[in-house]
């Protein structure tokens, strides 16, 4: 054994050890979040790593991506050079020329990565020191931090190709078999043309510089904000699957629950503390936030960082043992993350879309909110009237619960306690029943049922609200007392499919009733007014001699929440004399109306009010009509148009509507 080997095999020992030693005390800290099953369906997660933390699609929505791409890939084809470099400390003479042609891929794609990964680490560091983005702009040390990141990036990139350069030079410019270096062969030459002898010295110096480069790399990774490079595969495999898009339930009949939500780390679960370790504070999610946008207090980002921040200051005084002192004085809530925060929220999902490592930022924030209404009965006095119209009148809203069904009247409509015969069930949703505007919509929509030969029933006053915004507010006791009264009335019926012109309705009866019995097959009118058309079952009238103008707003909880982007689209694109025009922020980047997550019910009293803004973008397009398929967003848009005083200029109409009114 050489003195080289001897010294490389004492490095390595001490070096994995620290870093098994740095693991295990991350572990640990997760152990201290709440249980819970991530492990089912392994193959659909596996799928999942490989299309969205390989193949880097989220990274990708955005152009500036490819050089996030460029390095993680470069760093996947560098992990066979570093595996090379790590066996030759055991044995110098080792190499991987007996792979063949593969070796020429490896050698190949080594040099030409190599390259593009120096250009994306310097224009990294151009966009975050010179350029300046202002979502790349965090705290003095999360720019530090970032700046060392990418520096020792640089320079284990660097080493790599000081090693190669010198390992062609030493070989007298020749090499293997299957070697193919197109960038080290012609800089070997450059470098070292007239002085070949000292290559084999310089070969040395640049191989213990890329291992000490590797190996510090990899130490330094727990301790900093770059830890996403060893947890966003895992944090990617563990992510929500498509059909588990609900809140997680809460078990209300066990008597042994001491507490409701979270108010502190160890309440939330190990996947929402790995959440805060993956957080690369990219930005993304606070960039794209309807809050934030607006001038409001909330950061998604920060949320997720200020988790990580407290697992890490209070979890190490947890595993010693203490249980008292200034750290177990404070909580997350109101000391890390103040309720403002909490409840700015509308849960519409952007951050979550956005987020390039699959966190989860609502969920935490919704068991936060359940912990401050369960536990502590604090949330805004709004709410007040709220919560005891929703207990007392199945309605958000103060009607009467008797007036439920007063919409449908002289439309022949029948109920299910009338006849429950009927082939899908119309659920109509609070708006639809009480909201003046909105029952416009129900009574459009009901038509184009019947003008379709739809053989359909609604319940009346047996209806109450879904439970999304109880749920989203974070009363989940009262959520779970209306889904279940609900779910006891469908089933009684016997109910098999159920169409709704409400998104949260849409939402709640197909992903969380289920958790209470109530499985269903459920469409939003937008897809059966999309099949009506296609299917012929409705006929559209010839063009008009004016061309209308129509942009549409993509309600969060049908698009980014069930993926129903193109159904409204293509209903309005085959009303003859109607052009449809997309805002700059539409599908999955769409933006909010405002409403989501309880916000219907409370006042913006901090910064601009978020429905303004995406009405004004929907003004800017220049059209006469703003389409719409939720009630929500229906009243946040109306009362936008309003603000911008564009009401004898700009209509707001449902896609039901507008349909209705082109059909014969």
């Amino acid at each position: 054994m050489t003195l080289k080997n001897f010294v490389f095999i004492v490095f390595f020992i001490a070096s994995i050890s620290f870093f098994v030693f740095s693991a295990k005390r991350l572990i640990s800290f997760l152990l201290l979040g709440q249980k819970e099953n991530r492990f089912e369906r392994i193959g659909e997660r596996l799928k999942k790593v490989f299309t969205v933390a390989i193949a880097q699609t989220k990274i990708l929505r955005e152009p500036a991506g490819i050089l996030h791409v460029l390095i993680f890939w470069g760093f996947l084809l560098f992990l066979f050079a570093v595996l090379e470099s790590i066996l030759q400390g055991f044995y110098s003479p080792i190499n991987f020329e007996w792979l063949g042609y593969f070796y020429s891929i490896l050698t190949f794609t080594q040099d030409v990565f190599g390259a593009l990964v120096i250009w994306a680490v310097i224009f990294s560091l151009g966009r975050r020191f010179i350029l300046r983005v202002p979502r790349l702009m965090v705290d003095k040390h999360g720019m530090r931090d970032a700046a060392f990141i990418l520096t020792l990036i640089l320079f284990v990139v660097l080493a790599m190709f000081g090693q190669n350069i010198a390992h062609v030079a030493k070989n007298n410019f020749m090499l293997a078999s299957f070697e193919v270096r197109p960038f080290s062969l012609p800089m070997a030459k450059m470098f070292y043309s007239m002085d070949t002898a000292s290559a084999g010295n310089m070969y040395e110096i640049f191989w213990w510089l890329h291992i000490v480069f590797v190996f510090g790399f990899l130490n330094y990774l727990p301790y900093s904000k770059h830890l996403h490079v060893l947890t966003s595969i895992p944090n990617v495999f563990f992510s929500k699957l498509n059909d588990k898009k609900g809140l997680k339930k809460i078990n209300l009949e066990d008597e042994t629950l001491e507490y409701y939500g979270a108010d502190d780390v160890q309440k939330l679960t190990w996947k929402q503390l790995l959440d805060g370790y993956t957080c690369t504070e990219c930005g993304r999610c606070t960039s794209v936030c309807p809050a934030a946008n607006s001038g409001k207090t909330l950061s998604p980002r920060k949320i997720v960082t200020d988790i990580r921040k407290r697992t890490f200051d209070k979890a190490p005084l947890m595993i010693a043992g203490q249980t008292e002192g200034e750290v177990f004085d404070n909580t997350l809530v109101h000391h890390y993350i103040t309720d403002k925060e909490l409840w700015q929220c509308t849960t519409c999902g952007a951050c979550v879309q956005e987020c390039p490592v699959m966190i989860e930022h609502v969920d935490a924030i919704v068991e936060m909110r359940r912990h401050l209404v369960l536990t502590e009965s604090e949330f805004p006095a709004e709410l007040n009237n709220v919560f005891k119209s929703l207990e007392s009148n199945g309605t958000p809203w103060v009607f009467n619960q008797a007036d439920r069904a007063l919409w449908a009247e002289g439309l022949n409509i029948k109920s299910m306690a009338e006849d429950p015969a009927g082939d899908i069930l119309f659920w109509v949703g609070c708006a639809g029943s009480f909201d003046a505007r909105y029952k416009k919509v129900s009574v459009a929509f009901a038509r184009l049922m019947q003008k379709a030969g739809v053989n359909f029933r609604i319940l009346g006053i047996e209806e109450k609200c879904n439970g999304d915004t109880a749920r989203r507010l974070g009363n989940e006791y009262l959520a779970q007392q209306l889904v279940q009264e609900n779910v006891e009335t469908l089933n009684g019926y016997g109910v098999k499919k159920i169409v709704t012109a409400c998104p949260h309705c849409f939402n709640s009866l197909k992903n969380e009733f289920n958790q209470f019995g109530g499985n269903f097959e459920v469409v939003h009118h937008t897809e059966m007014i999309s099949e009506f058309l296609s299917s012929g079952k409705i006929q559209l009238k010839d063009a008009t001699t004016k061309t209308r103008k129509v942009t549409y707003h993509d309600s969060c909880y049908l698009g980014r929440y069930n993926g129903v982007y193109e159904e409204p689209r293509t209903s309005l694109a085959k009303i003859n004399g109607l052009e449809l025009v997309e805002m700059k922020r539409n599908k999955s980047r769409g933006f909010c109306c405002g409403a989501g997550g309880g916000r219907m019910f409370l006042e913006d009293v901090e910064g601009g009010r978020i429905n303004e803004e995406r009405t004004r973008e929907a003004i800017a397009t220049d059209v006469d009509t703003i389409a719409s398929a939720c009630p929500f967003c229906m009243t946040m848009l109306t009362d936008g148009v309003k603000a911008h005083d564009k009401t004898e200029e700009v209509q707001v109409k449902d896609i039901a509507e507008i349909v209705l009114e082109n059909s014969k």
